[in-house]
């Protein structure tokens, strides 16, 4: 297996001698009147004047409730049967064009109005915990595997009410208080997905939309030259004391493992690392390498098997150990972080150790961190708390 690959599907040969394509996932959310609809449009545009070939996975919800279902009208039991295949119109829509883009013999992008954790928002916990357990579905599965970037449009009724309309669709007919509810739990179902980017409207929505592109042109590391600018930087904290549950929003834990591999140049570091939830896992490859242009460190990851997981390990660097984490993902002010809680077996440098990581534009003493927690410094680009230092044996 070549473990030179990226975000997605692609597979890119470091000597520069051959490029085969790359399939990249994305999944468009966010309550009603969030702009999902003209986004997954400009940005089809966008990558189509790149040369890539672009599918658009359509909102199955629109599909099938502009056939005339009333909801009003069906008892809690056809509510629930209805909910049930959607999310099996939704699965099976989404599958047809991955299925498209991995024979397609271009670079291509996959770009699906609404994603699969989008109907727990409308159901009761209860009604999806049953829903995953009769089609034999889990969280990880839907919510961390099945795409490479979420992209959270915040709604109209969150910040821009002037715009917020049910004239544009004829499916949508929450009232405001209703559809800033359903976007607050948009969000927090997609809580614990890697690589999530909240677009908010405290900005015109041309730049919006533009933000969006951005958010996802950045994650694939694709250089837009002057036409757009990612600015997106990850910023890290260290937190002196871990405070009790209560004291966090609504949050995911994942159990996180990573473990370095040999490498025959010294310059590249590779890992990999596992992340799930209950039994359920997601596994990666990361290259980390530094590049000859201006120096940048570059890193390509790759989506695995857990078979391939199982074949790579065999290549661990026995001078690094084992590092575990668990790693805490919630929403804060409409900012994404992480707080990744060191655990035993582990180096005596990591016992107790709290990082608290995001990525974001704001300038440094700007980033309006959660209060709840104790910040003793920020340790951005300290090579000491850098997790190739932090999982040395020596």
């Amino acid at each position: 297996m070549n473990p030179a690959t990226q975000n997605g599907s692609h597979v890119n040969d470091l000597d520069g001698d051959k490029k085969e394509r790359r399939v990249y996932k994305v999944a468009l959310t966010g309550g009603p009147c969030a702009g999902k609809t003209t986004v997954q449009a400009m940005m089809s545009t966008f990558f189509e004047n790149l040369g890539w070939k672009v599918y658009r996975v359509p909102e199955a919800a629109t599909i099938l409730l502009g056939g005339g279902v009333k909801f009003p009208d069906l008892s809690e039991q056809e509510v629930y049967n209805f909910q049930e295949n959607l999310m099996r119109t939704l699965l099976q829509l989404e599958q047809t064009f991955f299925d498209l883009a991995s024979t397609s013999k271009k670079d291509t992008i996959v770009i699906c109005d609404r994603g699969a954790m989008d109907p727990s928002s409308y159901m009761s916990s209860e009604q999806w915990d049953k829903l995953l357990e009769n089609n034999g579905w889990n969280n990880v599965s839907l919510r961390d595997a099945r795409y490479d970037q979420v992209i959270h449009l915040v709604s109209a009724a969150q910040g821009a009410e002037d715009f917020y309309t049910l004239a544009n669709n004829n499916t949508r007919k929450e009232p405001i208080e209703q559809a800033r509810k359903l976007d607050r739990l948009t969000q927090q179902a997609w809580v614990g997905h890697p690589y999530v980017d909240v677009i908010e409207n405290n900005i015109d929505f041309s730049k919006k939309v533009r933000r969006a592109i951005d958010a996802v042109c950045f994650r694939m590391r694709i250089d837009t030259g002057d036409r757009l600018s990612p600015e997106s930087v990850k910023r890290k904290f260290l937190v002196t004391s871990l405070p009790d549950v209560k004291a966090f929003p609504v949050f995911q834990d994942f159990d996180v493992v990573h473990n370095y591999l040999s490498t025959s140049n010294p310059e590249r570091q590779a890992r990999l690392r596992r992340r799930g939830q209950n039994g359920h896992f997601t596994y990666m490859h990361t290259l980390r390498l530094e590049t000859k242009v201006s120096s940048q460190i570059v890193e390509v990851r790759t989506n695995l098997s857990a078979r391939d997981y199982e074949i790579l390990f065999s290549q661990v660097d026995h001078t690094r150990q084992s590092v575990y984490k668990t790693r805490r993902c919630f929403l804060w002010g409409n900012q994404y972080f992480q707080l990744d809680i060191y655990n035993e077996p582990c180096h005596p440098r990591c016992k107790g150790l709290l990082i608290l990581e995001t990525y974001t534009t704001i300038k440094q003493g700007d980033l309006e961190l959660p209060d709840f927690l104790d910040i003793a410094k920020e340790v951005t680009g300290d090579p000491s708390y850098s997790m190739f230092h932090l999982a040395l044996k020596e």
